[in-house]
């Protein structure tokens, strides 16, 4: 009778030394987090959630057919990394549990992950802790002029909104076409999902090649990867400017606007007027002359041609949309438009001999111009290594190692169709690359690199022949 009475007692000290062990490891994890710099949280972040999608993905039920565990974490850190670089068929390989924790992957890394836990805090009633402002600010690039709170909201808001309209265009194209009601309804929530976040990742083998003749499906993509590579800072300031709540469009956006325009009029002609191989689809060379400089450029890694059938000429146009990427703070990659339009504009004023630095009427700040140049030279600096290092352990023509690595550090997905022939160390390396991509190279940079200002009196500065 004692033994029975001393049961739940005994229980109650388990459970209760199990709460406060979770309490203090929750102190512990708080207290090293607290020790990081924004930037190093952010990489912490990224890594903890690249190797839970890993186990998770390695677990027996998620899988159609078994692959290597190298294959698993290559899948996982392209989800994370919404680049869309596969090693084996995400639908031949993956159940519908497997898919939905890609398509999950691919939600988190699209809205940053800081996102939506502080998402969640704010419809707590909870303020954001200083420690949140900082990580955040280091995850977005967010004019002056906005409000972090607000744009939380309207990230979470817009998100919600397109994904959600976006699965009921694609469910409406997909029955159009004769597509099993059931498969058509996980399909259209699945690429909504993917299209939006700029991932790439399609249940289609073929991705959209089946549909390279329909209007209405590639509407559709191009809408949802305009809207998420063009980011939440134009849609924030579109729907303020709408709403009333400002008189004018911030600066920023104008310039995201209009740089976007003309790099996709640019990369559409340039497609349409010397790919040879668009005389096979001469009723749809147009569509698909846009959609292929759409889709390297807001590096939502979609194709509706072969990529590996594309001349060498061409293959290097979308190398260079790719290298530019999308906007700063969407889910798109790339160096980034706007700081592409700085670049151009320094050299521009430079060779016309202008004292200030003008971009459209307006004079852009020496630190705007030093971070600009500093992405760039870090940025191309990572993809030279990465071009190197997979010439070293892969036997690929030169075209397409540069093709694969620029996809991959752009977070785009496109590939000439040797993503899956990479050996060990070759996709090891790409997994490296989109992480490097997905997380910013200035952020990676930082995280591993930065230091405290030390107290140094350097007042004199040394010329330096240029």
């Amino acid at each position: 009778m004692d033994q029975l009475n001393t049961l739940p007692r005994t229980k109650g000290i388990i459970e209760n030394t199990n709460w406060n062990l979770k309490k203090i490891l929750w102190r512990k994890l708080r207290k090293f987090q607290l020790l990081l710099s924004p930037q190093q949280n952010l990489l912490f972040g990224f890594l903890v959630y690249s190797i839970i999608g890993w186990m998770l993905l390695c677990l027996p039920f998620m899988h159609k057919l078994d692959v290597s565990p190298i294959d698993h974490l290559f899948t996982a850190a392209s989800a994370l990394s919404t680049t869309g670089l596969v090693t084996s068929s995400l639908y031949d390989t993956y159940n519908i549990w497997g898919q939905m924790v890609v398509a999950l992957l691919i939600q988190i890394g699209g809205i940053g992950y800081m996102t939506f836990t502080s998402f969640v805090l704010i419809a707590k009633g909870s303020q954001l802790t200083h420690w949140h402002q900082r990580v955040l600010n280091a995850e977005f690039s967010v004019p002056r002029e906005f409000k972090l709170r607000d744009f939380l909201k309207a990230v979470i808001i817009f998100t919600i909104i397109i994904e959600l309209l976006g699965a009921i265009c694609f469910y409406i194209g997909f029955i159009r076409l004769g597509v099993e009601p059931n498969f058509a309804l996980w399909s259209s929530i699945f690429h909504s999902i993917s299209t939006f976040c700029t991932a790439g990742f399609g249940l289609y083998n073929d991705s959209f090649e089946q549909f390279k003749g329909d209007v209405f499906l590639n509407t559709i993509i191009s809408v949802l990867a305009l809207a998420g590579s063009l980011g939440f800072i134009v849609v924030t300031d579109v729907w303020h400017r709408i709403t009333g709540r400002s008189k004018k469009l911030t600066f920023t956006t104008h310039a995201i606007i209009h740089v976007t325009w003309i790099l996709l009029l640019v990369g559409t002609a340039l497609f349409y007027f010397f790919e040879p191989t668009l005389a096979l689809y001469e009723e749809d060379k147009l569509m698909i002359s846009f959609f292929q400089a759409m889709t390297a450029l807001t590096t939502v890694g979609f194709n509706t041609i072969p990529v590996g059938n594309l001349t060498t000429s061409v293959l290097m146009v979308l190398v260079m949309l790719m290298f530019i990427g999308a906007s700063p703070a969407g889910t798109g990659g790339g160096l980034k438009s706007t700081t592409f339009a700085i670049l151009i504009t320094l050299v521009w004023n430079k060779i016309r001999n202008n004292r200030s630095i003008l971009f459209f009427g307006k004079k852009l700040s020496s630190k705007k111009i030093e971070l600009a140049t500093s992405i760039f030279t870090l940025y191309s600096g990572v993809m030279c290594v990465a071009v190197f290092l997979l010439l070293l352990v892969d036997d690929f023509p030169l075209e397409k190692i540069i093709f694969e690595a620029v996809s991959a550090l752009g977070t785009v997905g496109l590939s000439t169709g040797i993503t899956g022939q990479l050996s060990v160390a070759g996709k090891l390396i790409l997994i490296a690359v989109m992480f490097v991509g997905r997380l910013g190279v200035l952020t990676f940079g930082l995280a591993l690199l930065a230091h405290k200002d030390k107290n140094m009196d350097i007042n004199a500065e040394e010329d330096l022949s240029i």
